[in-house]
């Protein structure tokens, strides 16, 4: 089973993500974790993306798909993995069926309003000291000045500001609809309602999966 969370910057997919994860037992991999640590580790495909990095360009298709097509060939993918951030393109979509094109899979599209996503970020800080992420919204009324947990100051990325969120979600959606598409054409792709508690969209979530895929069962907690 190959489960792909689609979504845009905010919505969720990755926390999502990571309770799908620990449900089912699934390894769950980022694109942009994969970049970061082979970048560190100073790969051969990791001195390929950083290369491209340094010239100001994107991270070409090809490098991307090939940390996937290794990631995903070892053997804590067999029955299944998750996918978070990628594909984002129907170039990319088409390079990963053709890499595992008899693999069962479901896309889950969670959708939240532009709107939200713009206030979610924008109430969003992060700690400078051990990353924990806060919303200020959650935390009305209690000291969001410093993380509860390292008292780490908490500071708005860049990237949150709402401006450049107003930018990246144009971008997300002139990306994704052609994907979107794509994957309706294929008869797999879903829409989650992302608005709402993490378990509300949990429990769509689960619903959709187990719908689609009876035989998915929970991985048994450790005692």
């Amino acid at each position: 089973m190959r489960i792909v969370l689609l979504g845009p910057p905010g919505s969720g997919k990755g926390t999502q993500g990571d309770l799908v994860r620990d449900r089912y037992g699934f390894p769950k991999i980022s694109s942009g974790d994969l970049l970061r640590d082979a970048v560190q580790k100073g790969t051969p495909l990791g001195r390929k993306a950083e290369a491209c990095m340094n010239r100001g360009e994107l991270v070409s298709d090809d490098v991307v798909v090939d940390m996937i097509q290794e990631r995903i060939a070892r053997p804590d993918c067999r029955n299944g993995y998750i996918l978070d951030g990628f594909p984002r393109t129907t170039a990319q979509a088409e390079r990963l069926a053709g890499i595992e094109h008899e693999r069962n899979e479901i896309v889950l599209d969670i959708q939240v309003a532009d709107q939200a996503i713009i206030q979610r970020l924008s109430q969003r800080r992060i700690c400078s000291g051990c990353g924990a992420i806060f919303n200020l919204s959650a935390d009305a009324g209690r000291e969001v000045a410093k993380c509860r947990g390292c008292g780490g100051r908490l500071v708005r990325r860049d990237d949150d500001d709402p401006e450049v969120v107003r930018r990246r979600l144009e971008v997300y959606h002139a990306q994704t609809k052609p994907l979107a598409e794509y994957y309706s054409r294929k008869g797999v792709y879903r829409r989650i309602a992302g608005e709402g508690t993490v378990a509300e969209v949990f429990g769509r979530v689960i619903q959709e999966l187990e719908l689609r895929a009876p035989e998915l069962s929970p991985v048994e907690a450790e005692s």
